[in-house]
């Protein structure tokens, strides 16, 4: 009778829009202006952002590889049977057109956040960008990376210190270090 009726199964699409605020726009556009900024000057420019949690074990993935044979997985995907979790923060160079993955076993915290972009700073950043003095972070608010979280700013400004810099508190989608060169 439904499929008589012209009915059929469907999934919901994305084509409501909200009315949004005047200052969005202005935000992205000062976020733009310190991104050609930064370009202009060679100072390194990083967009961070976590990545959804993955269970580790023999689990069905929606990835493909090029393989002989498929690879057998559990039937199930039941936490309690993963080896661990898998929690990846990318770390992508706005500048250079590079990324850089740092993955995590526990959670997705403040602390894991800013020590990730500190492994990024010691291990690439600082040898690409030799003579930066500033670096400009771009983040989303999001759960880690939280404007009003004190723990973030905690872990910004331990990466400022531990690398002779300064931390200047951004807005709520940029933040900018300080950097002594080297």
């Amino acid at each position: 009778m439904l499929r008589a009726a012209k009915y059929r199964l469907r999934v919901n699409r994305k084509r409501l829009t909200r009315r949004s605020s005047p200052d969005r726009n202005r935000q992205f556009t000062n976020i733009n202006q310190l991104k050609e900024s930064f370009a202009q000057r060679g100072q390194p420019v990083i967009s961070v952002d976590a990545k959804k949690r993955e269970l580790v074990g023999l689990f069905k993935n929606q990835g493909r590889e090029w393989r002989k044979v498929p690879v057998d997985v559990d039937i199930y995907d039941f936490p309690g049977d993963a080896e661990g979790v898998a929690i990846p923060y990318g770390i992508y160079d706005v500048t250079r057109g590079d990324g850089f993955v740092v993955v995590g076993t526990s959670h997705n915290t403040p602390a894991f956040a800013s020590n990730a972009i500190h492994t990024w700073w010691r291990r690439v950043g600082r040898n690409l960008y030799s003579a930066a003095k500033e670096l400009l972070l771009l983040a989303d608010s999001g759960s880690s990376n939280g404007a009003k979280s004190h723990a973030w700013k905690h872990g910004l400004q331990e990466i400022a210190n531990k690398d002779g810099a300064s931390y200047h508190g951004g807005s709520l989608s940029y933040w900018r270090l300080q950097v002594e060169p080297r």
